[in-house]
């Protein structure tokens, strides 16, 4: 410790030495510096707050309806890029900064002094955001402020509206395709259900169900027709009466009656037909022999009739007649249910014979119901975005869903906020105590003379015999005496001019 205390007694001597060369600089620094802190241009500083409110009662009425927007990032989102080339340019155009820049070079430096001088401070918490600029001109400063105030309030809203036009414009153009397509699978299912109405079944019934359909009815029209045929079998009998000519032992293959016959004969060769493709037990084959049956007895009841009315007179009964009416009336509906029967044959026929083809028809049509339901419901989900889209743009387009307060609108500065004079002069008088403290250590250093015995015998490594004192004379101890008052007033006066310079400084401010 008593070496380090040595060693520090050593160098503060040998500052001491050159004190006056510290003097020196020290003052030449602090009035280069003071002139210079001086001359430094007043710098003003304009500032704007705002509060945007996010909390509108649009958002719980519209919730469900459209897409929200969220109103908390996009307001943030501005904030950070509100100092974008774009806004910054925008800004310049709107206070003429672009008209000073006679050159490329001058509008780059305009642009980066704008973007390092401006500021923008705020808190999603309180959603209060702080716009400062600081320039020399305070109007310009003032204006500055303004202009980006107005961009971010403008810029709030422009973008999610642009947005929303866009996406509406989008749907737009797929709904029009959706129409062009739903169209088309509207058009092929009717083109389809034309051209193949006779196949398709009708709706919750499928092919199978409607083969079997005909052929219960087909079956049922077989009993109608048998009935109607007994019917008037026993019409034809009550007008013949019990006559026992009907007991003749003659049979239907001997009785000649060219109308049963052809008939019977058309039968026979359905009959054979349907023997080539069934067998007996046939539902057809079974009816078809049993209308023979009953066409040969016709045959033999007419035969009978005939012999049995040999009486003119009994054409002329009123009974007779009446029985006659009926048998027209029976022999008429026999007639019909014929050609009913004809007609389901037919159609079971033709339905028989495009079994195969059926199945497919039904599922083309289900593919063809499929791409239209399909269609249909993208072209309905499509429109009803479409709606919520416009209505979201619109939406977020309103001043209701954010609401921007000035709460401290920008002002022309009447005194500047720069350079803090008070502590750049501060600053300046100790660098300038540092800078002449300093040089006298590296004078010592550059002209090391020993000061003490101990460093003289630590440097050669001699030990010393012995000292010579100095003896002052009184010239030289007035001449050290005035020497050491100059140096005090040096540096009083440097404080003195110090305390001055403070008081200018605090006075311009």
């Amino acid at each position: 410790m008593e070496e380090l205390i040595t060693q520090l007694l050593s160098l503060a001597k040998g500052v001491w030495k050159y004190r006056w060369y510290a003097v020196v600089v020290a003052w030449v620094v602090v009035v280069v510096g003071w002139v210079t802190v001086y001359k430094l241009p007043d710098n003003y500083q304009a500032s704007a707050r705002v509060y945007v409110d996010t909390q509108s009662i649009l958002q719980p009425l519209m919730s469900g309806m459209t897409s929200m927007p969220n109103v908390e990032q996009q307001v943030s989102i501005m904030s950070r890029t509100l100092l974008s080339r774009p806004n910054i340019e925008r800004a310049m155009r709107m206070v003429d900064l672009d008209l000073k820049a006679k050159t490329v070079k001058d509008q780059e430096n305009y642009i980066d002094e704008l973007m390092s001088q401006i500021k923008i401070n705020g808190t999603m918490r309180d959603d209060i955001y702080t716009i400062t600029y600081n320039n020399k001109n305070p109007k310009l400063a003032k204006d500055v402020v303004q202009s980006f105030l107005t961009i971010f309030v403008e810029g709030s809203f422009g973008d999610k509206k642009q947005d929303s036009e866009k996406a509406v414009r989008f749907i737009d153009d797929q709904i029009k395709n959706y129409e062009d397509k739903l169209t088309a699978a509207e058009n092929s299912l009717k083109d389809f259900r034309l051209k193949n109405a006779s196949l398709l079944s009708r709706p919750g019934t499928d092919y199978g169900s409607k083969l079997v359909e005909t052929t219960e009815t087909l079956n049922q029209a077989r009993l109608d027709l048998m009935e109607a045929e007994q019917s008037r079998d026993a019409i034809k009998k009550q007008i013949g009466g019990d006559d026992s000519a009907g007991k003749a032992d003659s049979t239907p293959a001997k009785i000649v009656n060219p109308e049963l016959d052809e008939r019977i004969q058309t039968l026979n060769k359905n009959l054979d037909t349907l023997r080539l493709q069934y067998t007996e037990e046939y539902p057809d084959i079974v009816s078809t022999k049993r209308l023979i049956a009953q066409l040969e007895a016709r045959k033999v009841e007419e035969s009978k009739l005939k012999k049995n009315t040999s009486d003119p007179g009994l054409n002329y009964s009123p009974m007779l007649q009446q029985l006659k009416v009926s048998l027209s009336q029976a022999e008429a509906r026999v007639a019909a249910m014929k050609a009913r029967v004809d007609e389901y044959n037919s159609r079971l026929g033709r339905m028989r014979a495009l079994s195969n083809a059926a199945p497919e028809l039904e599922t083309q049509l289900a593919q063809l119901n499929r791409d239209y339901q399909i269609n249909k419901e993208n072209y309905e989900k499509l429109v009803s975005r479409r709606d919520a889209a416009k209505l979201s743009g619109e939406l977020s387009a309103t001043t209701d869903m954010m609401t921007f307060r000035i709460i401290d609108p920008p002002t022309v500065p009447i005194t500047p906020a720069g350079p803090k004079r008070l502590l750049l002069a501060s600053l300046v008088f100790v660098g300038a105590i540092l800078a002449g403290i300093g040089t006298a250590f590296l004078m010592s250093q550059m002209r090391p003379t020993f000061l003490t015995q101990g460093s003289l015998r630590d440097a050669t490594g001699l030990p010393i015999l012995g000292t010579v004192a100095m003896n002052w004379t009184d010239n030289q101890k007035i001449k050290r005496r005035k020497s050491l008052y100059a140096f005090g007033a040096s540096f009083i006066s440097l404080l003195v001019l110090y305390g001055g310079v403070m008081t200018l400084f605090f006075l311009k401010q």
